[in-house]
């Protein structure tokens, strides 16, 4: 189970990670008056989802820290 989680922040945390290298290139292709996203999603918007999902992936690291220091308390 460790590992299933494990790999799941992993892929969070990487996904984040795209999320923000596509706004950066939405933002610079939008300077040349282009669309990477079609208008869907700005380059702003992109990067607040990035910033959620790791805020999610931190949340979930801090409570499998918590976790394991009641396990060892115990």
């Amino acid at each position: 189970m460790d590992t299933l989680l494990h790999n799941l922040y992993r892929l969070l945390f990487v996904v984040s990670f795209a999320l923000a290298g596509l706004s950066v290139a939405e933002g610079v292709v939008q300077l040349a008056g282009q669309s990477i996203m079609r208008g869907t999603y700005s380059a702003g918007r992109l990067f607040e989802l990035s910033g959620i999902v790791v805020l999610f992936v931190i949340a979930l690291v801090v409570r499998d820290i918590r976790d394991d220091a009641r396990r060892k308390r115990s």
